[in-house]
């Protein structure tokens, strides 16, 4: 993903409701170089994803250039640069889920949601992503729900994980 540091719309309501958000999240912060990454996490759990806005106002708090800012955000997986649904799906792809179907699970969420790796359904509900191993290896194959961990998934578990999240039901 190419990300332009080109300013631009600085005066609308809404980037000024986005730049208080920010600043208000990483106020306690002392202005320090160190601070970085828990800047970077804290307006992540607090906006759920980072935007480019986002670079400028942590750079200018914690006095570093935005490239520094930026750097740290795009070196670690960690973090996101683009909105990503209200529940976001991560499917482990490890070797003991791989061995244990994660392929057929993978394939049966795709289906359902009408999305590959990486991309957001229409409605916004559902981000779709893989990682390398969850760390739940006993119960491969698994997948995460925000923070919530499935295990010894089958196709139909999954899928009924998914359903339950569509209909309110945690």
């Amino acid at each position: 993903m190419v990300y332009s540091f080109v300013k631009g719309a600085e005066g609308t309501a809404e980037n000024a409701e986005l730049r208080k958000r920010v600043d208000d999240l990483i106020a306690p912060l002392e202005p320090d170089s160190a601070n970085v990454i828990v800047a970077l996490q804290k307006v992540q759990e607090g906006l759920g994803w980072l935007p480019r806005e986002a670079f400028y106002r942590i750079a200018k708090h914690l006095k570093v250039s935005p490239s520094v800012v930026f750097g740290a955000a795009t070196f670690y997986a960690q973090f996101y640069l683009t909105k990503s649904g209200k529940y976001r799906i991560m499917a482990c792809r490890g070797t003991a889920c791989h061995v244990r179907g994660a392929a057929r699970v993978l394939r049966a969420i795709k289906q359902e949601l009408g999305v590959d790796e990486g991309q957001t359904t229409p409605d916004g509900e559902f981000t779709l992503e893989t990682v390398a191993c969850i760390g739940a290896c006993a119960l491969a194959p698994t997948m995460m729900v925000n923070k919530d961990t499935f295990g010894k998934l089958t196709p139909g578990k999954a899928l009924g994980v998914l359903a339950a999240r569509r209909s309110g039901a945690s």
